[in-house]
């Protein structure tokens, strides 16, 4: 019989419906795209960075910025004061940081490091406000399955579920490296002032701690991780392209 129009549709959406079965099944037991959002991991992860003064190139242009994009995650942008004022800047906890000038109702968006020499400055309406490379930050994948068969080893770099964890966003995930599992003493190498310079895990408790120790919100402020939140261990960074990586 001569297959309709119909027929053929039946079977692409077959096909359709089974590889999405197979990525989600592959991402849900497998492996798990994550990215970056912050510096609280670098130099081993990067977040979302800047690098101030850097000038537009050839490769800054269309369509030349899509392969350059592509290639870094990096794209230079140029962003001039929509009104005359004080610089205000407002941590949105992602990475990121909301500027505004004045009373203007414009908000621009960068990441926190380029706030650091931005907030307070009095600047006119059409003035440079910040201007250079804006770099995305590294995509991951978390290895799901490795926890199943081998217990979680001090110096992994974990990633885990904020839920029920006090001070902490609620329903998202964060990603530190393992300094202590349970029954583990730890001394902590950079202990924060206020806070235990020395902490024993309890049954099912995890200590993480960032690497840049000086940019990182971990346990050292609000406490261990519950093993029912682990959701794995970093592998390897996958994009951008030229930062290919084993995570170590």
């Amino acid at each position: 019989m001569k297959k309709t129009f119909q027929d053929y549709g039946k079977e692409w959406l077959d096909t359709l419906v089974v590889a999405i079965s197979v990525a989600m099944a592959f991402r849900a037991y497998f492996y798990e795209p994550f990215k970056i959002p912050t510096g609280s991991m670098q130099e081993t992860l990067w977040g979302y960075h800047t690098t101030a003064g850097v000038e537009k190139t050839a490769w800054d242009a269309f369509p030349l910025s899509i392969l350059k994009w592509a290639w870094t995650g990096e794209r230079v942008v140029d962003h001039k004061a929509p009104a005359t004022g004080t610089v205000r800047c407002a941590d949105l906890r992602d990475g990121f940081a909301a500027i505004r000038v004045g009373v203007s109702p414009q908000t621009i968006k960068l990441p926190t490091d380029a706030c650091r020499d931005l907030a307070g400055r009095v600047v006119r309406e059409g003035e440079t406000l910040w201007k250079g490379a804006v770099t995305t930050g590294d995509f991951i994948f978390v290895n799901r399955w490795k926890w199943n068969f081998v217990k979680p080893q001090v110096g992994e770099v974990m990633i885990f579920s904020t839920t029920g964890i006090e001070r902490l966003p609620q329903g998202t995930h964060y990603i530190k490296r393992m300094k202590a599992r349970p029954g583990e003493t730890y001394l902590l190498e950079h202990p924060v002032e206020g806070f235990p310079a020395e902490v024993t895990m309890g049954e099912g408790q995890y200590f993480a701690c960032g690497d840049n120790f000086n940019n990182s919100y971990d346990s050292r402020y609000w406490g261990p991780v519950p093993a029912e939140n682990l959701r794995g261990c970093a592998s390897v960074v996958f994009w951008p392209i030229n930062g290919w990586r084993i995570i170590r």
